[in-house]
């Protein structure tokens, strides 16, 4: 699952154009359907808002071990990334991405209905950081064209380390802090220049789809530990 671009060394003008448009295609393709995933992502939290299953399902949430409910975003997320990109029909990887959105909606909900009853405007405020945080990396990875596929070891190592973290506070009661969230927020940001590097240069020009999902994934994390800051000061 390797994309090299056309060497013009061994491609003729026409070749190399079509191999650039091809990619540019992708490229487009991928930030649409990672914008769709976040309008649709608002369209879930706002509907469930207003509807007023909002708090019902919050406080359920709430009252369960969030180990289990980790452990079952962790599992929704592995399937779908699995199915995003190794599905062979067209809707399987759709699905994918809807679940896996579905998902984040409600894994966010606790979070966001105690942002909403306790900090107003700090949903407001997070998604403004995040957006801009986001923006900047993309362009930092676009702008410099560095490979920072460089980062893949060094965010297992990270991710692992933090998923150790969260266990021992659900286990043993301590709070991860301010300092923790800080670590998170640049490990997301880390995720974002890898997902785009690879973006840029890996990912197979069919795999749009898949691609988005994994970005959305980074995004996602991002605004979780961003939100827990604003949180963190109220």
């Amino acid at each position: 699952m390797s994309y090299q671009p056309p060497d013009s060394n061994r491609l003729n003008a026409p070749d190399v154009q079509i191999g650039v448009d091809t990619r540019a295609a992708f490229l487009t393709r991928t930030y649409v359907h990672l914008f769709g995933a976040i309008i649709a992502f608002v369209l879930i939290e706002v509907a469930l808002f207003s509807s007023g299953m909002a708090e019902t399902i919050a406080r359920a949430m709430l009252s369960v071990n969030w180990l289990y409910i980790h452990g079952g975003f962790m599992d929704v997320s592995w399937i779908a990334s699995r199915a995003a990109f190794s599905a062979s029909s067209v809707a399987a990887p759709y699905a994918a991405l809807g679940s896996f959105v579905f998902a984040e909606a409600l894994i966010f909900l606790p979070r966001l209905y105690i942002a909403n009853f306790y900090a107003p405007g700090a949903i407001e405020s997070a998604a403004t950081v995040t957006l801009i945080g986001f923006a900047g990396l993309t362009a930092v990875a676009f702008l410099s064209r560095k490979d920072f596929s460089f980062l893949g070891g060094l965010l297992k190592w990270g991710m692992v380390l933090a998923l150790v973290a969260i266990v021992g506070g659900v286990l043993f009661g301590f709070n991860l802090g301010t300092w923790f969230s800080v670590g998170m927020v640049g490990l997301a940001g880390a995720a974002i220049l890898y997902d785009t590097s690879n973006i840029i240069r890996r990912f197979p020009e069919d795999k749009h789809v898949g691609a988005s999902l994994q970005l959305f994934a980074s995004v996602a994390l991002m605004f979780w530990y961003v939100l827990s800051l604003f949180l963190s000061r109220d």
